[in-house]
């Protein structure tokens, strides 16, 4: 059941209806909860099986199984399997859910089908700040950055309000296409809505900066950040290599050190790059140590 916007257990519809505790009602929660737990738990393999399993035992999925189902399919990039379960979907009456529908688009963007994603948003009765997101962050991932801008700009004439995921899509879009004008204009926007201190979108900015080549406004963003970690000293390492300025690289990396945070793979793969755009063998041999 859905209230207020948000999944209730589907015991609560089975203690309205007034059915004992084993009914099948009441069984589509506890199934569900296993669903829930092995795709959180990146189980996806076995969250598919459980979902194939209740059905031969007579569980009816209800909205909630198709989310967790479609999150799994979307991990796997297990397309056919989507669309199948899209067509129970559909079955069920369930593809006028708003939920379900966002998963759906979810689904089939991250499995490389942004055509099948389109055509799921375009038969919404209602796009939400997640449709929109999940369909600009879609398009960036297909390699589709000035759709996803175009995107972008039909999200604000419906007056859809962007959220901190929407920017990290839309900043990603710019970084993909070298829009350094457009990404500042978003930067303008994101500082307007406070959200220049969500973590997130302080790594896309920072990024967006470092790979349409402004350096500088990249260190204005790092050094504004509220917390430094390892994730964004990996994209500043990584963006001097890419301006090609490896010593500076090379540099944040010990000054990264120096300050406590300890390396991670993308740290070295990032050093590693520096050295090697600096032709410099013996701090190489000293990062493979």
């Amino acid at each position: 059941m859905w209230l207020d916007g948000k999944f209730k257990p589907s015991w609560v519809d089975a203690e309205l209806a007034g059915l004992p505790p084993g009914s099948l009602q009441s069984n589509v929660f506890s199934w569900n909860s296993m669903l829930a737990k092995s795709v959180k738990a990146g189980q996806n393999d076995k969250a598919m099986r459980l979902f194939q399993q209740m059905q031969q035992e007579g569980i009816v999925p209800n909205g909630f199984s198709f989310v967790q189902v479609l999150k799994a399919c979307a991990s796997l990039q297990a397309l056919e399997k989507g669309r199948c379960i899209h067509q129970q979907i559909i079955k069920r009456g369930y593809e006028s859910d708003v939920f379900v529908s966002n998963s759906l688009v979810d689904m089939y963007a991250k499995c490389g089908s942004i055509w099948d994603a389109q055509i799921v948003f375009n038969r919404m009765c209602k796009h939400t700040v997640v449709s929109w997101s999940t369909m600009i962050l879609g398009h960036v991932k297909c390699g589709q950055g000035k759709e996803a801008l175009e995107l972008y700009r039909q999200m604000q004439l419906e007056c859809v309000q962007p959220d901190p995921i929407t920017f990290v899509g839309v900043l990603n879009a710019c970084a993909s296409i070298v829009a350094l004008e457009e990404g500042r204009c978003v930067h303008k926007q994101i500082i307007q809505r406070n959200f220049e201190s969500n973590m997130f979108v302080g790594y896309s900015l920072i990024d967006m900066y470092s790979k349409c080549g402004s350096i500088d406004d990249a260190w204005m963003v790092f050094n504004s950040m509220p917390l430094c970690d390892v994730v964004s000293w990996n994209i500043m390492i990584l963006g001097h290599v890419k301006c090609e300025q490896g010593q500076k690289a090379l540099a944040l990396g010990q000054q990264m050190q120096l300050e406590g945070i300890k390396p991670d793979p993308v740290t070295f793969v990032g050093i590693l790059k520096a050295c090697t755009s600096v032709a410099g063998l013996e701090e190489g041999k000293r990062v493979h140590e």
